[in-house]
Parts: C-alpha cells; structure tokens; sequence
C-alpha cells in the first residue's frame, strides 16, 4: 500500500537553471508556456516543441529570481535540451546550465512543508535555500517537488520508495516527457493543454502554428489516459487494440508498479479505440488495460 508520507530523492528528475538579463524573452520565445508573465510564487508547466509541434521535453519552471528560472525535466533529456537550448541563444543575454551536481530534487509526500504549512498547488515556496514546489494532491496525499542544494541533508521524516511517488505521479495525469516519449506527441495528445501546459496567447514558439492548428481544427484523434494492467509497463512501450493487430493503438507516457497494487499507467490512445473492444500491453495478446477515472475531464473523440 502507498505509505501517508516521506520523501524520495529523485534520480529521474534533473535541474535546468535559465539566468541572464534576457532568459524570460529568451525562453518565452521557446516553450509552449508564458515565462514572461510568471509571477513570483508561480509554478508552471511548460513544453518545449520540435518545429513539427512534437513535445521535446516537458518543464516544471518557477522563477528562481528576477532574472533566473528553474526548469524541472527528465534527467535523461537534461543534457540533450540544455545543448540544444544552448544552439538559440546566440547573442541573447541568457545562460542555460545543469548544475545536476549542485541541486537535488525530492519528492515529499504527505509531510507539511516550511512553516507547517500545506502545498498549494503551482505554487513555489522558498525557505533556507530550500525550493518547495506544491503539485496537486492525489488520493487526498499533498505532494511538494522539492530543490535544495546537494549537500544539503535530505528532508527529516521517514524515506518513500520510489515507485510509491512515480504511482502518485502518473496518477496525478500530469504527463512528463523521457527520453523514450521524447518527439513523440503533440502536446494535446497527452492532455498537455489540459493541464496548463499551453498558453495559446504568448505569442511564437518552435511548432506553435502546429499546436494552435490542432487546438482550433478539432482535429485531435488521440488524448492521454489513466489505466491499471496486471504486466510491467514502461514509457515508449505501444499499446494494441484487440481488432487491430496490424498497428498500434496508443504508447506509454509514464507508468509505476507497486507489488501490492499492480501497474498504473498513463497511456496516449486513438479515442477510437475507447469505443468497443480492449487495449493491451506490447502486442494483441498482452496484458489487458483497465480505464481509470482521470482527474480531470478529457474530451470526447472530434470530427476532423
């Protein structure tokens, strides 16, 4: 069972710090979110898109200053997106660096935060240092994504297995882009905009009129959902619909096992599928998906 607190160190998640007189223009030229406009406590999804409008990376970012942003990613992409950040700055006023040796991340579950107080949603905290970053709470557990320096000892209370947090994570529907999903979806297929990940008033990004094209045409055919398996899954893992051996109906965004629970999954799907039959795991004859309730509402199937 998912224990009521503690905290995990995050070896998954990585840090990008954006700084430089010019990083908010910098940046609000780059990701799909308006940077520009975060306010001081503010915590914002964020994407950052290849020109065809397929999601790169996916970022948690708050202000670190008046003229410093820290950018929450995928460990496994940090490396990649900072470089390829790095290739546009050009004559911007804007440093992105991975002080991944610097800052580590936790995930805190349940545990109250500086001052005893309670996460609020997207919203950040600084104390002593510490980054407190409170993310939506699942199954009534308040959830804080937490950057502190290194050396810094981890938070007191009892330790989290990581597979209880990445549980919460995935059932939170709050998508996060790997290495193995990397230029796989367009942001609304994984509900990105559905979750504040998309400012469509901002202005220009790379792939903005793709993402603006797909929003406004009703033309979306695919959207992310929750489900539970009996196998292991893993992200980038396809999934096969029971009429349809030929292609595959959908992939795997993010998932989590626990022994005691099984496999919860957030998987990107063709809305057709949903309609008759089953989704299975890695191949037709693969372990069988069960839809879960989403925390949100997600739209039906369109017409083109």
């Amino acid at each position: 069972m998912l224990a009521s607190g503690g905290s995990v160190r995050l070896s998954d998640w990585a840090l990008l710090r954006a700084h430089g007189a010019d990083a908010a223009v910098f940046l609000q030229g780059q990701l799909t979110q308006d940077v520009a406009g975060l306010q001081g406590d503010e915590v914002r999804l964020s994407g950052y898109c290849s020109p065809k409008g397929r999601l790169l990376a996916s970022f948690v970012v708050w202000r670190m200053g008046d003229d410093e942003f820290g950018l929450l990613c995928s460990a496994d992409l940090a490396a990649t997106v900072r470089k390829r950040l790095s290739m546009y700055v050009l004559r911007a006023r804007c440093r992105i660096e991975e002080p991944s040796d610097q800052w580590a991340v936790f995930g805190v579950v349940g545990a109250a935060g500086p001052d005893g107080a309670a996460p609020a949603p997207w919203r950040a905290r600084l104390d002593n240092g510490r980054w407190w970053l409170g993310m939506p709470a699942v199954e009534q557990l308040p959830r804080w994504l937490l950057v502190q320096a290194a050396a810094v000892q981890a938070p007191a209370g009892p330790a989290l297995d990581a597979q209880a947090w990445r549980w919460l994570e995935v059932s939170s529907g709050v998508p996060r882009i790997a290495a193995a999903t990397s230029e796989q979806f367009v942001p609304q297929m994984i509900n990105f905009e559905l979750v504040g990940g998309v400012h469509f008033q901002k202005g220009c990004y790379p792939g903005q009129e793709v993402v603006a094209r797909s929003q406004y045409r009703g033309t979306i055919k695919r959207r992310m959902h929750l489900f539970a398996t009996t196998d292991s899954a893993y992200p980038g893992q396809e999934l096969f619909h029971s009429e349809d051996a030929t292609q595959p109906a959908g992939m795997v965004v993010d998932a989590a096992e626990i022994p005691a629970l099984g496999t919860r999954l957030l998987a990107e799907v063709k809305l057709a599928a949903l309609e008759a039959g089953s989704l299975h795991l890695g191949s037709p004859e693969g372990a069988a998906l069960q839809r879960l309730p989403m925390p949100y509402s997600v739209p039906e199937l369109t017409a083109a």
